[in-house]
């Protein structure tokens, strides 16, 4: 890895080098935070969790092959090269900011309430058609998901970082890490409450995205949003929006929904226009392709291109990743929820063929107002046109209540997610759609897994 000798590592994490003087010089090969990847010459980070610290594993690890280890603790007699820091967590971040500026690639960092992995994906497709980029992949948007996403990159030309927060200071920790050459912000929702307080708070999170933006950088942003639009410039970086309106200067008209199979749509940019088939249902896939097209723009991409990157768009797992069954149509959106994401996902569902099954829970970190954002949710699905809606989890009860006001649509309740799994087969039917979305924490991708069963 480019520049990543001990002596360099040592130096950048503040640590204390023990071992072999004529080691000092040797680039890791990898760096690695699970002892089960350990590869030869790679550099081993113990992290402490709240069941197991790894530094138990350090051993095991340098005799598979690790050139070194991290470690908070002396290591009594160690026959091998190791680096004592006081935090292996701060010292990953430390060295993934060094190493990364050690690549000088141009980063793309991405950021808002709902649709990063959605955007960051439609991104990478599209800079994927002119540059060899690397993708934040699964849910390593955090602080040391981000430093390993970053540790994976090699001769790759451009970087798409995920940047996930919950609370105020997390932002500017991974920026100071991804140092963005562009900031995405997707929008401003009612997500992790608990710390952020309300929508203005979340604005003020997500915007610490721009305190480590690069000179001569580029801000892009949801103009439809009515947080972000109010964004007028930062350090005399004026944003690109992107929206629905002619007032952004990257827009969309002409949609046409295909149903679960898409949407279509002319996207406008710089004077010059482009139709496009977008491969997943939902106006927010607009949005996303629109986001797109507004970076891939700034790096130089045709129309063509650009094109070409948004319809060859692959779904990944639990991010509205359709599975066809030789009964169901099932919709997997259990990777994660918040009310916009929930209403959003119910307007999709409403074009599917036959009964229209939505399979919702609990939405976690909504702080002292969560009961009324699940009902919001409620509301939404008694007006939306769905057929049936099944709630478990004692808050999704308040998605249920309000669902209750429609007199068309069928709810069922369930207290949790082994009843809901117990009685599941005598819900369905042949030639449902059906939705399934909860937050990360209830664990829907068992029932997922068990309509694929039925």
């Amino acid at each position: 890895m480019k520049n990543l000798t001990l002596e360099n590592l040592t130096r950048v994490c503040g640590g204390v080098y023990f071992g072999p003087a004529d080691k000092m010089n040797t680039e890791v090969s990898a760096i690695t935070t699970d002892s089960r990847k350990v590869t030869p010459g790679c550099l081993f980070v113990p992290i402490v969790g709240a069941r197991v610290d790894a530094h138990d594993f350090i051993p095991q690890v340098m005799e598979a092959g690790a050139l070194a280890s991290l470690s908070e603790k002396t290591l009594e007699n160690a026959d091998f090269p190791y680096i004592k820091v006081e935090s292996s967590l701060q010292a990953v971040k430390d060295i993934a900011e060094f190493y990364l500026e050690q690549l000088n690639i141009p980063v793309v960092g991405i950021t808002g309430s709902v649709g990063k992995t959605s955007t960051k994906e439609v991104i990478a497709s599209v800079l994927k058609e002119k540059y060899n980029t690397l993708k934040t992949e699964g849910n390593f948007n955090n602080e040391l998901g981000l430093p390993l996403t970053v540790f994976r990159l090699r001769d790759e030309e451009m970087a798409v970082l995920e940047m996930g927060i919950s609370d105020f200071g997390e932002m500017t920790r991974l920026a100071k890490i991804a140092k963005p050459d562009t900031c995405v912000i997707t929008n401003i929702g009612t997500c992790h409450l608990e710390n952020l307080g309300d929508r203005d708070g979340v604005l003020r999170a997500k915007t610490e995205i721009f305190g480590f933006l690069k000179e001569n950088g580029h801000i892009v942003l949801n103009g439809d949003d009515d947080k972000l639009s109010t964004v007028k410039e930062y350090k005399g970086i004026k944003p690109v929006f992107f929206g629905m309106s002619e007032g952004c200067e990257v827009y969309a008209d002409e949609i046409k929904s295909r149903g679960l199979k898409g949407m279509t749509c002319r996207i406008h940019v710089g004077g010059e226009s482009f139709m496009v088939d977008i491969p997943m249902p939902g106006r927010h896939m607009i949005s996303n392709a629109l986001a797109a097209t507004a970076v891939g723009r700034l790096y130089g991409l045709t129309l063509e291109q650009i094109r070409q990157g948004i319809e060859t768009l692959e779904a990944i797992s639990g991010r509205f990743h359709m599975i066809e069954t030789d009964k169901f149509l099932i919709v997997d959106d259990c990777y994660n929820a918040n009310p916009m994401s929930m209403k959003a996902s119910l307007d999709v569902l409403k074009d599917g063929a036959g009964r229209r099954v939505a399979i919702l829970g609990d939405m976690g970190e909504l702080g002292k107002d969560e009961a009324a954002l699940h009902e919001e949710v409620g509301s939404h699905a008694a007006a939306c046109g769905i057929d049936v809606c099944i709630c478990a989890g004692p808050l999704a009860s308040h998605i249920a209540a309000k669902a209750r006001s429609s007199s068309t649509l069928t709810v069922i309740e369930e207290t949790d997610r082994e009843t809901l799994l117990a009685n599941l087969a005598s819900y369905v039917q042949p030639g449902d759609t059906i939705l399934v979305k909860a937050s990360h924490f209830m664990h829907f991708e068992e029932v997922v897994a068990k309509l694929q069963e039925l």
